[in-house]
């Protein structure tokens, strides 16, 4: 009764079972499913900041006091933090704004075999089964990433970003790295390695701030914010304008 491999292996390999003809249609209105959720629940959300980090980072550590500080003070600046809704970093941003009054603290879970379960400070919860549609959800109701140390799940969630605003996917959307002993040689094997070999443009490397102060990172989201702000309304002051003009 036990498969001998996964249904993505099944699906993947050029040859063998062909039971995914019949078994993808029915994923498709799963996978459509957890889209409709999403964006159904999420709709309402006020403006948000998505914090990323590692789920095992324990409880009382400089790095879970530094982001549970981080949420506290994205609340008090009027945003919804986001999470992946695990422990570690993503339980301590989020108890970090449920300490503010009226302020909305989400957890975003992802199904897996080990580490995660939804945190004990997440007032909206929503667990996906597919990692792709819940990285759709963080970049959409998101206005940036602040990202902690973390591991592969981190690094994955940090790179994506990075390759939609490089590609201008999403626009006026800021990368702040949080802790700058931990980032520092990532940081500078993209600048000697990447940038040294011309892998990325030298402007690419204005897509990220790295910071350690908790207030300067959130000062860098409220300004992009602003700046995303403006831009908007003077773009709707220019076409209502051009209507205006006497034909």
């Amino acid at each position: 009764m036990v498969p001998t491999s996964t249904h993505d292996e099944r699906l993947l390999a050029r040859q063998g079972p062909s039971d995914w003809v019949h078994m993808d249609p029915w994923r498709v209105l799963r996978i459509q499913a957890e889209f409709v959720e999403g964006f159904g629940q999420l709709a309402e959300l006020p403006p948000a900041v998505t914090v990323f980090g590692s789920a095992r980072t324990p409880e009382g550590s400089a790095d879970y006091q530094t982001s549970q500080a981080l949420g506290r003070a994205l609340a008090e600046a009027g945003y919804a933090v986001i999470t992946g809704g695990g422990p570690g970093i993503m339980e301590a941003a989020n108890r970090g704004a449920q300490e503010v009054d009226g302020a909305v603290s989400v957890g975003l879970g992802i199904e897996l075999p080990f580490e995660q379960r939804m945190n004990d400070y997440v007032d909206l919860g929503i667990e996906f089964r597919y990692f792709f549609v819940r990285k759709t959800m963080f970049v959409k109701y998101s206005c940036g990433f602040i990202t902690l140390p973390g591991g592969f799940g981190t690094l994955d969630e940090l790179f994506e970003a990075l390759t939609l605003v490089q590609t201008n996917k999403v626009t006026s959307f800021p990368v702040v790295l949080l802790g700058s002993e931990f980032w520092g040689g990532l940081l500078e094997w993209i600048k000697a390695t990447l940038l040294g070999s011309g892998k990325i443009a030298p402007q690419d490397l204005d897509l990220i701030s790295v910071t350690d102060d908790v207030d300067e990172a959130v000062r860098i989201i409220v300004d992009a914010d602003r700046a995303r702000s403006k831009q908007r309304q003077e773009e709707l002051e220019a076409a209502a304008a051009q209507y205006a003009e006497p034909q």
